[in-house]
């Protein structure tokens, strides 16, 4: 009789975070890998593939009380990155695909959306406040360095001097530093620089395609100094696995160069949360009980309690430590809040006009 495989052979994802690859919670049907005994494998390796999205709409409304901003732009669907706990995962499941494993190698591209960005501006009743960028999935995971989307945009907001947020874990933002500069001196942009693990072993294992973690410190670096404000973000912060690496995450940020300092504790959203728990159990499964037991403490005996105000940092005794040693960090190490960036300098290129091209 056949065996039923959850789990795809680690041959095949190797290279990749999640262990399965688990049909999204929309599909009417389940997709299960079958050992027909004939000892042939289980299909070829996870390679990434990217498919072209033709955008509509570039910018995302949201009304969150948790977040400091109420717009944002996805440059990509997915993100090859593998980052176990990305809590986007489960955004792959109104694509009708896995949050699992497609969500690290069936990527959705949208060129083309730095012109939709620019009509969105030139829309009379367009009023400007920062936009987030990297929010969701990263925009400089590594199919950008093909793809270029990133800084379509960046040529954009540039064009327009309108303010943007940035979030990364991706080095490839040293590329773009040219139009960062440009638009830092004008007081229109910051970047946060995810750092989860200093330890390069962990990172690997849990962000499988994202930089080293010595070369995300060295993005802060090279970001400070091409002026652009720069902040560390611990985030998300695992309990028993990387939290006790808080102080000298903060510590190496400040040293390279930022301003500014964050934290998150770890959100196990929907399927995040049983993949999450499938790659504790294959990787640490020495520590998988006691990770799990402080994430449920933290939110009301649940593996992820939802409620705005609470889902970014937990409640209890645990998470209040955790607090409380990054707000001590934080003042000894001298970060302050980074500069509120600018909308007054907004512009909206004029339409060409024809009178005027006859002189």
């Amino acid at each position: 009789m056949s065996e039923e495989i959850l789990h795809i052979d680690h041959e095949r994802r190797r290279g990749r975070g999640a262990t399965s690859n688990a049909s999204g919670r929309y599909e009417s049907l389940a997709r299960v890998e079958i050992d027909d005994g004939w000892g042939q494998g289980h299909g070829e390796a996870f390679r990434t593939d990217v498919r072209i999205e033709r955008p509509r709409s570039a910018i995302t409304r949201n009304s969150s009380p948790d977040v400091p901003f109420n717009r944002s732009l996805n440059p990509y669907r997915g993100c090859e990155h593998g980052c176990i706990y990305c809590f986007a995962r489960p955004s792959h499941a109104w694509l009708g695909m896995s949050p699992g494993l497609d969500f690290e190698t069936r990527l959705v591209a949208r060129p083309g959306i730095g012109s939709v960005l620019a009509r969105e501006f030139a829309r009379r009743r367009y009023q400007p406040e920062t936009i987030a960028i990297g929010t969701n999935t990263d925009p400089y995971q590594p199919v950008e360095a093909k793809m270029k989307v990133m800084r379509e945009i960046l040529e954009v907001l540039r064009a327009h001097r309108h303010p943007v947020g940035i979030v990364t874990k991706g080095t490839l933002i040293e590329r773009d530093l040219d139009i960062l500069s440009d638009l830092a001196k004008d007081g229109l942009v910051h970047v946060g620089v995810s750092v989860t693990s200093l330890d390069r072993t962990l990172s690997r294992r849990m962000e499988p395609r994202a930089p080293a973690p010595a070369r995300r410190i060295a993005t802060i670096r090279a970001l400070a100094q091409a002026g652009v404000p720069v902040r560390v973000m611990a985030a998300p912060m695992i309990p028993a696995l990387t939290d006790p690496e808080l102080e000298a995450i903060l510590k190496a940020g400040c040293e390279a160069g930022a301003q500014a300092a964050s934290w998150i504790m770890l959100r196990l959203p929907l399927e995040v949360s049983p993949l999450f728990r499938d790659w504790l159990e294959a990787h640490y499964p020495g520590r998988a009980s006691r990770v799990m037991g402080h994430v449920r403490d933290m939110h009301g005996g649940q593996d992820y309690d939802p409620r705005w105000g609470h889902r970014m940092r937990g409640e209890g005794a645990y998470a209040e430590v955790v607090a409380k040693r990054f707000e001590i960090a934080a003042k000894r190490l001298g970060f302050r809040d980074l500069p509120t960036l600018r909308t007054d300098l907004f512009e909206v290129p004029r339409k060409p006009s024809a009178q005027l091209e006859l002189f």
